[in-house]
């Protein structure tokens, strides 16, 4: 499955990227999620619920940015264990470029899943990570413009 969308910001670009690189905005807009902490500059363990038709789990999930290019630009690398849910395993690659005095905010996510997770069907799956990504995006963006 491939999820792909933009936002625009309304805040300048390096503002914006600092939040999309700061745990505790991620962990207030990411569906779900649980906890969130930082390792290292470049990776985050995760622990969040989610669930996909009739299955539900927790997930503990490691996220590694990658091909990071300050203020502009990343590749978010996640895996995810369920339990006998199943797994969740992806990337998506996210973009930031200057528009007037905001900020255009792209992405392009793909992700695989296994285990029960894979057996409720495709297209419900698809659907609830559509979900996720659209709620995680508007969330990221009405955090920023509430801020002064």
């Amino acid at each position: 499955m491939e999820i792909i969308g933009q936002q625009l910001i309304p805040k300048p670009q390096q503002q914006t990227w600092d939040a999309i690189c700061d745990p505790a905005v991620l962990q207030l807009c990411i569906p779900g999620c649980e906890s969130m902490e930082k390792i290292s500059d470049s990776e985050f363990q995760l622990s969040m619920a989610a669930k996909v038709g009739p299955v539900s789990a927790k997930f503990k999930s490691k996220i590694t940015l990658t091909d990071v290019d300050a203020p502009n630009a990343y590749t978010l690398i996640f895996e995810g264990q369920g339990g006998v849910a199943g797994f969740a395993k992806g990337e998506a690659r996210v973009t930031l470029a200057p528009e007037g005095g905001g900020t255009t905010l792209g992405y392009s996510a793909k992700a695989t899943i296994g285990g029960k997770l894979a057996q409720v069907g495709s297209r419900l799956v698809d659907g609830v990570a559509r979900k996720l990504a659209e709620q995680f995006f508007t969330r990221f963006n009405e955090h920023l413009s509430a801020q002064q």
